[in-house]
Order: structure tokens, then sequence, then C-alpha cells
């Protein structure tokens, strides 16, 4: 059946919970994790409990029936599963008929699975019952399987959230005391990635150990089982062979798994390569820059000189590239950092990245104004924005003119120059495999 780990609202501890609960499982099988939404940070964590790559659930990325498709092929085969979910219980964007569209609710709808719900105790007591009350009633489509009382101060705390709970019969489930030492630092774009952090192994066995004492196991076993419905395997009819260089270190580590699948399935040999630390790029014939974060490492970029140089020549022998956020920063000619220090960068475009503290956050409509070496004129696609810098000067010649779901505003944002792409969109492309697929049939007549 498995479980959905749901929360009233942001921060009651739903990655803690997921996390804990994931390290202790991955001791004794194979377990597969999910996100909810568009979220690349809590993912590379997932993966690092489970050693298995974390799948994202979006159904505005992708689509209903795409999150129920990648569900089913990713718990095949596993013993147990697990779906954090995302903000709290019911907070999604109004869609067609569906208010809660893309909430963490939604996809346990879709899904057809039971919450486990997360509360914040540290200051409650009695009015948990009205809370928990309430998120069992509102929507009865939606099976409240148990609770996990966090930050729960001490005995007596824990024995009158116990008393305000029974008249309920919700099952308590876990009870996890203030702990610092399972804290994971933060920065401005949430939780510091895995790739920085010397303590993981150890946090990821104080998880652990955390897991094994402050849950009811005999419950919550069985309700964590892995369920093995039948799917239709992914296959690609036709297949565009090309190497592929994957930019990944510490600088740049934001892709979603299924995009590096369809590569791979579309017939792509993924060659991974460092901007940080190469010293010039790899044989390939074509580029993936994805996210992350080159303001926190533009010392290190900038000092790279003949990676830079050597990416820059890339991009002028017209050799498709495809960079998303992090990666269209690092192609600009300079990044302004939060000091407001100027580094050189690539210089492939002729902008410059100025950090700010801003939040750029949101899905968006994107509408291609022009072919690019993934679209074609016209088309339309839905991305997602998570960024704290902008680009000056605009581009004479905008890429995607986009919008936000609720935002009348228009947006004229990107980059195409021959068969470079790069944008401020992050884009999933399980729905949309005729993107990847282009997008090597061009590198495959590069390299021609």
């Amino acid at each position: 059946m498995t479980v959905v780990i749901g929360a009233d609202r942001s921060g009651a501890g739903k990655t803690t919970v997921t996390l804990a609960l994931l390290a202790y499982l991955a001791q004794y099988g194979s377990v597969q994790a999910f996100k909810v939404g568009p979220d690349y940070i809590d993912p590379m964590f997932h993966a690092a409990m489970t050693a298995r790559p974390c799948r994202n659930l979006d159904p505005v990325l992708t689509s209903a029936t795409y999150v129920q498709q990648c569900f089913a092929r990713h718990c095949w085969g596993a013993r147990w599963a697990l779906v954090e979910g995302v903000m709290g219980l019911f907070d999604g964007v109004p869609i067609a008929d569906v208010p809660d569209f893309a909430s963490t609710a939604h996809v346990a709808r879709l899904l057809e699975l039971p919450v486990l719900l997360v509360l914040d105790c540290q200051r409650l007591s009695g009015s948990i019952a009205a809370i928990v009350s309430g998120f069992c009633s509102f929507d009865p489509r939606v099976r409240v399987a148990g609770v996990v009382l966090n930050r729960v101060g001490s005995d007596r705390h824990l024995e009158l959230l116990s008393m305000a709970l029974e008249p309920l019969q919700v099952p308590i489930l876990g009870v996890l005391r203030r702990d610092d030492r399972i804290a994971i630092p933060d920065r401005h774009l949430g939780l510091v990635p895995t790739d920085e952090l010397a303590h993981l192994a150890e946090l990821r066995d104080c998880l652990s150990d955390l897991a094994a004492t402050r849950f009811d196991w005999e419950q919550l076993l069985p309700l964590l089982a892995a369920p093995q419905r039948s799917h239709a395997a992914t296959t690609a009819s036709v297949r565009f062979p090309a190497r592929v260089g994957i930019a990944r270190d510490r600088a740049f580590n934001f892709y979603y798994p299924d995009n590096l699948d369809l590569l791979a399935a579309l017939g792509a040999e993924l060659v991974e390569w460092s901007p940080l630390s190469a010293d010039t790029l790899p044989d390939v014939q074509g580029l993936y820059l994805g996210g992350g974060f080159p303001e926190v490492f533009a010392a290190e970029l900038a000092a790279n000189r003949s990676l830079r140089d050597c990416l820059r020549a890339a991009i002028v022998s017209n050799m498709p590239v495809y960079a998303e956020c992090g990666g269209l920063m690092f192609l600009c000619r300079q990044l302004v950092d939060f000091s407001g220090r100027v580094w050189e960068m690539v210089g492939a475009l002729p902008a410059t990245a100025t950090m700010g503290a801003r939040l750029t956050l949101g899905y968006r409509q994107a509408i291609a104004l022009r072919d690019s070496p993934l679209f074609r004129c016209g088309e339309v696609a839905w991305g997602h924005e998570f960024h704290r810098s902008t680009l000056g000067p605009a581009p004479d010649r905008p890429l995607f003119r986009t919008q936000g779901l609720a935002a009348s505003t228009l947006i004229m944002e990107g980059w195409q120059t021959a068969q470079l792409h790069a944008s401020y969109i992050h884009l999933h492309w399980g729905t949309r495999s005729e993107l990847p697929a282009r997008f090597l049939e061009r590198c495959q007549h590069w390299g021609e």
C-alpha cells in the first residue's frame, strides 16, 4: 500500500520524518522514495538514504496519468515505498475542477494512498485534536492513517497530546522529541544539498537510530509495503545514439532522474563531467547544464578558465547545448554574487546574472517564440522557476513568453542562439519525450 507523508503546513517536519523512515528501512531492504512537486534538493536526501533515485510526482509538470504510471513503474521490485508531500496537505493550485491540484492530497487521491500526518506540536496541547479532526473530515477521499507528533517537549506534553487525540481513534505512529543532532543547514534556496554535507553519513546513522525507537513499526511496516501494480515498460521506437555531457558536481546537480532516463532510453550515452574541476570538455556531441548553485561556487568556476574557454568554443562551434537556470547563469558573461563581487563566467551570452533578495518561484506556462534544439516555434510547455538572480540586459530575441498560473503578467525570457537553448525554466520531460528526442537528433547530426 504505502503512505504519503503530509502535514498541516510547511516546516512541520515532513522531510525529517521521511528521511528517518527511509534511513531505517534501507538497512533491511530496497526502498523507493518519491517527492510531490518540482523540488530537487529533498530528493537528493531521499536518494542518499536509499541509494536509489527519488522520483518527482508533479501533475503540473507532467500529468495525472504520468504520476500514476511513474509511481507504479518505480515501486516495482522495491520492498517498501514512501511519498513525501509538499507544503500543507491541501495546498495546491486551482486548475479546472480541482481546487487543490498538485497538492499532497491530490497526489494521494491519484495514487489511492492514505496519509501519515506530521504535526509540529511545540506550541500545541489539547488543540491538536481540533486540527487532526479537521484534516480527517475535510476531504473524505483522503484517509489519514495515523499521525506523527514532532517536536514534543516532554513526557507530560506527550501525555496531554495523547489524551486529546484518544477520542478520535487516530493512531499515533511516531513521536519525535526536539533534537538538534538531526538539524540540516539551509540557505537561500532551501536545504544545503547532500554533496556539500561532510557529516551526511553521520546524519543518516542518527536518523536511522532515531527511527528505530520513535516509530510504531508494528503498525507502520504493513502500511509501507511497496505496491506491485502492473505497468507498461518504457520503450523508445526511435533511437538517437549520441554522447551527451551531463554537468554534475557541487555547483550543478538539479536534474530530474526521469529526464536522464529518457535520454538513455532514446539512445544517449550520458557522460558526467565537472565544470568545477575538469580542464576540458569530455568527448561528447552535446551538453546538458542543469541547475544548481553557481553563485556559491562562482570563485572556483571563474578560476577554471580553461574549461570556460572550451565550453564557449563548443557553443561557437554550434554544439547542441541545453541549459537550465544555474546552467544559464554559468553561460553568462559575468555573475554578481550576494556580496556584490563580480566573477567572470563562460561569456557565451551577452548578459550578467546578479544575485538578489527577491525569490522568483512558481509554475510557468512557456510558449516558444522561436525554434530551439528542443522546441518548435509556438509550442507550449509547463515548467518551474526557482531562483534569486536576475539577468540583464534582456535578450533581444527571447526564447519563451511565460506566464504564471494565476498572474496575467507576461514575461519574455530565455536565450536561443544557433544550437543553444538556455532558460530559467526547469522542464520535466516525462510527458514530452519529443523534446529530448529533438535534442539528441541535433547532437547526432553535429557529431556526424
